[in-house]
């Protein structure tokens, strides 16, 4: 890539340009610059729009072993520039290095489930048609066929992995992509482009344009982009769904995940492992994910002996500058965010919750911070917080605790500490969530498994192959005249 001394060019249908704007992109811990992005203008984009448009019809009928060498070349070159690729994480988001090394490694096994799945995706399923007395000599064979080309905004707390799970699904089934990183971390997704321009790709079939958030909705509306696929915050993802209701629209919208501790897991290596999970867990990113710990629901069986643990464990965490191997928790992806979370926890304690440490910011970064009994009206309450906060509560058993989980706006996964196999499947069962960890926090997510959720957590589903049925739809063949 070029050096932060000059503007990086964005792709445009596969080749490099430039725009008469730029925009810097500093890093969150020391404000210095990382690097000057070139930015499109409005008729680049509309050539980005039209290019994949005019490829698609082309794209979708590439042979599968095309698509899947070009996954594989990101593949091999990624973990070839690994180090390089969490640098630049890191400088852009803030984020820890031992964190950023996690995604490259996250972001690898994307593309890799992508060629896998290009090979072996849409195969085709062969129905007889002579179970019904019509059907006689016929038979239905199915395929699934892209809708079109996609739209993919993705956030900034995942530059690099997020941009994948747009990207790969979508070269995957041969759908076209304008890919939109966020603009306050562009610059992972443009060396993303980087290793694409190294394929034997179509031109059109692909494009990263970090465009400025006001001229979203345009692209949001151009017809000749069928399908979205977004992850942000909550009222983006709806007033964009709102607004093109005939589209197929992805959207992976946060929550306020809840790791629930029931009475069984009751034991002091029990505890010592979900209070080290917990503490990890809820201030990993900066607390910028959403599946991060949010809400602890403890049973008041072990609450009292448990609550120490997740401080001390807290406590324990590493602060400061993210390039530093040792840091586990660097700042957030700008003061503006900081000083929003030092808000909100200065609210929880006006209405009544209780600071058991941290609670303090410094710039971009907030210390690690563990709130009991946060009111239910206040914001970290209800909302997301997006920030290493976590707030911990007493629960009178498993009925309680499922009902608590889901006296919630949001739903999107929700971890369950126990032993109990019973009680697991229970929980599988009534939260209202699109996936329930057991024996861990709601934070895990393997990459190729189905991830989204429910309520204002959104609709649709990522992970790999989740993704390409998103991104297709199914076509029947009827023949005629057979003898089956």
């Amino acid at each position: 890539m070029t050096t932060a001394t000059s503007p990086y060019p964005f792709w445009l249908a596969g080749r490099t340009a430039t725009g008469n704007d730029t925009l810097d992109v500093t890093s969150p811990w020391d404000g210095r610059l990382v690097g000057t992005v070139s930015l499109p203008d409005e008729a680049q984009t509309q050539q980005a729009v039209a290019a994949a448009a005019e490829v698609a019809e082309e794209f979708a009928a590439t042979p599968a072993h095309v698509r899947a060498a070009a996954l594989d070349h990101v593949v091999r070159r990624l973990g070839e520039r690994s180090e390089e690729v969490a640098r630049l994480i890191s400088a852009e988001n803030g984020k820890p290095m031992k964190w950023a090394r996690g995604e490259v490694g996250r972001c690898l096994s994307v593309f890799r489930w992508a060629a896998d799945e290009a090979r072996r995706f849409n195969g085709g399923e062969g129905q007889r048609l002579d179970s019904d007395a019509g059907g006689e000599g016929r038979l239905a064979f199915t395929r699934r066929f892209p809708y079109g080309p996609v739209l993919g905004i993705a956030p900034f707390n995942f530059p690099l992995n997020l941009c994948a799970h747009k990207v790969a699904p979508a070269l995957a089934v041969g759908a076209p992509i304008i890919l939109k990183p966020a603009p306050a971390t562009p610059l992972s997704g443009l060396l993303l482009g980087e290793l694409l321009a190294e394929t034997d790709l179509p031109a059109g079939s692909w494009s990263v344009l970090p465009v400025p958030n006001d001229r979203m909705p345009d692209l949001v509306q151009d017809e000749r982009l069928p399908i979205i696929s977004f992850t942000g915050s909550a009222p983006v993802g709806w007033s964009i769904l709102d607004s093109v209701p005939r589209k197929r629209v992805t959207l992976e919208l946060g929550g306020n995940g809840a790791a629930v501790v029931l009475a069984d897991y009751s034991s002091e290596a029990d505890l010592d492992f979900a209070a080290q999970r917990i503490a990890t867990f809820s201030n990993y990113q900066g607390g910028q994910s959403c599946i991060s710990v949010q809400r602890v629901l403890a049973d008041a069986s072990v609450y009292d002996r448990l609550v120490p643990k997740i401080v001390a464990a807290v406590e324990s965490l590493t602060t400061g500058d993210p390039e530093d191997d040792a840091t586990d928790v660097g700042p957030l992806v700008s003061e503006e965010a900081a000083t929003r979370v030092e808000s909100w926890v200065e609210e929880s304690l006006a209405a009544g919750a209780r600071l058991l440490t941290g609670g303090k910011r410094d710039g971009a970064s907030f210390a690690p911070t563990v709130l009991e009994e946060v009111p239910a009206d206040t914001r970290i309450g209800n909302e997301e917080v997006f920030g290493p906060v976590v707030s911990v509560s007493r629960v009178e058993g498993e009925e309680a605790a499922f009902a608590a989980v889901n006296d919630s706006k949001y739903g999107l996964q929700a971890g369950v500490f126990t032993h109990d196999l019973q009680a697991a499947f229970r929980a599988h069962r009534a939260l209202e969530v699109g996936g329930v960890v057991v024996g861990d926090v709601p934070s895990y997510r393997a990459d190729q498994m189905p991830y989204g959720g429910v309520k204002d957590s959104g609709v649709g589903r990522e992970g790999v192959r989740f993704a390409m049925e998103d991104y297709t739809y199914e076509r029947v063949m009827v023949l005629t005249g057979l003898q089956l």
